[in-house]
């Protein structure tokens, strides 16, 4: 097979997913860079790739693909490297469950209202940051009640959850706010610190 390609940023949390995906698989990749937020705009190749104008978008031996769930689950099933999904029913639905809530309620509080709004605004809305800080708590909390025995979210082995979570996580512990929040949460912050030292997470750093 063919040397997959990510297209995208490589400061986008859904873009090091995929990447990470790729990175604990063990597979060769190419990232041609897309970046949605250029001051030129998004080149009109890419809207053959995604007709929506969101990174990232994938290609494999003329297979394409948008929505990062979908290549992450492509990736682990297509390649060969270590699963990263659950074989049995019930855990896999949790794993699901984890990167639906991630991307519903997390993505949008703890990366924009809470990291970009403190780093990158001048001056930040506070108002905004103490709600995404809100919800990170709630999402943190249940986070940590999803969480089984074992060092890592599903358990004893690594998977697709703890690559979802990971890069948005990564965002959110820039900030003070967020590290305080994080510490907390015993379990999620340990899980933190295991993540964060895998050579994947290094490897797909921006």
């Amino acid at each position: 097979m063919g040397k997959p390609v990510v297209y995208g940023a490589d400061y986008s949390v859904y873009v090091r997913i995929v990447r990470l995906v790729l990175e604990e698989k063990g597979i060769d990749y190419e990232l041609v860079p897309v970046d949605v937020f250029a001051a030129d705009g998004i080149p009109g190749w890419y809207f053959e790739h995604h007709p929506f104008d969101r990174i990232p978008a994938f290609e494999h031996d003329g297979f394409r693909l948008f929505e990062a769930s979908a290549i992450a689950r492509y990736v682990d099933e297509a390649f060969d490297g270590p699963a990263l999904q659950p074989a049995e029913a019930r855990p896999r639905a949790r794993m699901n469950q984890i990167t639906g809530m991630l991307d519903a309620y997390a993505y949008r509080a703890m990366v924009w209202d809470v990291a970009v709004e403190r780093l990158e605004k001048t001056p930040p809305d506070e108002a905004r940051i103490g709600s995404g800080l809100r919800q990170a708590g709630t999402v943190l909390t249940a986070l940590s009640s999803l969480k089984a025995p074992g060092p890592w979210l599903l358990g004893n082995e690594l998977t697709l959850a703890d690559l979802h979570a990971a890069p948005i996580i990564g965002y959110f512990v820039n900030v003070a706010e967020g590290r305080s929040l994080l510490a907390e949460f015993r379990d999620i912050q340990e899980w933190w610190t295991r993540i964060a030292a895998r050579a994947s997470f290094a490897n797909s750093s921006p």
